[in-house]
């Protein structure tokens, strides 16, 4: 069988048109622009903290919380303090903006997070004096005090966490 000049082009270019589209759409898709952060390494492996930083965050919490003990390794202070950098006018991104380190991956995820609710979203030297001031007061609303100002003991805080647990 004889194939026409315009029928072998009409052939030739929808082959063409194949190729291009399949190469297309097996294409990766755009990844998030992530901020590199200050130091030279983070405390874990970046695919691990990709992976489990929120198992770290929440861990960390736990202890503080609810056991008292207080370290840097995973404390979301000190993530923020590396992670948040100034733009090149000096400025910190404020989270919710795509340039924001916890806000390029959430946002491009499509993960709501509401860390920053109560926590800085920047640095601790971004703020007057070089320490965030909660709006509780003091540097740390989780350094408990009470009224009179004198700390709150652990054994207080296990006290009132037991009789919490007694009302579920």
């Amino acid at each position: 069988m004889r194939l026409t000049r315009q029928l072998k082009v009409t052939l030739a270019l929808l082959g063409l048109a194949s190729l291009l589209f399949t190469a297309g759409a097996h294409a990766e898709p755009p990844l998030p622009d992530i901020p590199k952060g200050k130091g030279e390494q983070c405390v874990e492996p970046t695919p691990v903290m990709r992976r489990h930083h929120m198992d770290f965050i929440l861990h960390q919490r736990t202890e503080t919380m609810h056991e008292g003990i207080r370290t840097k390794k995973y404390s979301l202070v000190e993530c923020i303090n590396c992670h948040v950098v100034p733009n090149e006018k000096g400025e910190y991104p404020k989270f919710g903006s795509d340039d924001h380190f916890c806000s390029s991956c959430h946002n491009y995820a499509s993960v709501h997070i509401d860390c920053f609710q109560c926590h800085a979203d920047k640095p601790e030297t971004a703020y007057k004096g070089g320490k965030f001031q909660h709006a509780l007061g003091g540097s740390n609303p989780h350094h408990f005090a009470d009224k009179a100002g004198a700390p709150i003991s652990k054994g207080d805080i296990e006290l009132v966490s037991a009789e919490s647990n007694s009302h579920e």
